[in-house]
């Protein structure tokens, strides 16, 4: 599937349409530039979750868990990450396919390895200007 987005405000709006579907287990991948809405689609996920914790990007921390919703979410943030034996060092892969919860990984290609054999969903966001997003959905 593909959307144009013009704000901040539909880009939420598609991540919360795709989270309306999730029932647990489900790995979804995100991937964009810096500052395309990577976090904001997750936070539209989160909404249709439940979960009325604020969302920020976990890119110190790796992974921020958040319950509290009819589904945890794990929001991964490999940015500072080389390749899946990392993420396995840092216990990252223990809750991949977790039918508890969703995992939403930001730059998911720099773990591509450890994720070859889950099945995902690939979101691909490109900033064609300030405010105008161009979403793809699509199984990975």
């Amino acid at each position: 599937m593909r959307y144009v987005s013009n704000g901040e405000s539909q880009t939420l709006a598609y991540g919360r349409m795709l989270g309306n579907g999730l029932t647990g287990g489900e790995i979804i991948t995100l991937h964009g530039d810096l500052g395309a809405g990577k976090t904001v689609f997750t936070k539209g996920i989160a909404v249709a979750l439940g979960i009325s914790d604020p969302i920020v990007s976990p890119t110190f921390t790796l992974m921020n868990e958040y319950d509290g919703g009819r589904l945890v979410l794990y929001h991964y943030d490999a940015y500072r990450l080389h390749n899946g034996a990392e993420a396995q060092e840092a216990g990252l892969d223990e809750f991949f396919g977790d039918e508890r919860g969703v995992c939403v990984i930001e730059w998911s290609e720099n773990i591509a390895d450890i994720l070859q054999s889950y099945k995902k969903t690939g979101v691909h966001i490109v900033r064609k200007d300030e405010n105008t997003r161009i979403i793809e959905i699509a199984d990975e």
